[in-house]
């Protein structure tokens, strides 16, 4: 069983910065087996259904972003360190949401977007922009 635990969230101002962290442990996710993990970043305004934010690909080399945040996030990933981030740079208001981290055990290297296609899930960690 693959626990996902993120940390990081906040309230900060609009044009603020954040960065989440998700650190996976659990069963035999291991520094080696980090790496057999594809993982993604989604969130969930109230309200709203669950969105596609950004993905990574299980060595790092495939990276995806949802267009509302493409240059404003960043999504990397620290295999030694069973962790991974989101950077998030000029928040804006709509940004408020719960953010969701999620890993998928994979054999290729391939990033995946849809909420359906992962396996395990952390229990999120509220963002808040204000104006």
């Amino acid at each position: 069983q693959v626990h996902l635990a993120e940390s990081g969230g906040g309230l900060v101002q609009t044009g603020g910065s954040l960065r989440l962290s998700c650190a996976a442990s659990g069963g035999t996710f291991s520094a080696i087996d980090m790496a057999g993990y594809a993982m993604g970043w989604f969130r969930q305004a109230p309200g709203k259904e669950r969105e596609f934010v950004a993905a990574i690909s299980r060595l790092g080399d495939k990276i995806y972003y949802a267009d509302s945040v493409k240059g404003r996030f960043t999504i990397s990933r620290d295999n030694a360190k069973s962790t991974l981030f989101l950077q998030l740079n000029n928040l804006k208001p709509e940004d408020t949401a719960v953010y969701y981290c999620a890993s998928k055990r994979v054999y290729y290297g391939n990033y995946y977007t849809q909420p359906r296609e992962y396996d395990y899930w952390g229990q999120g960690t509220q963002v808040t922009v204000s104006l």
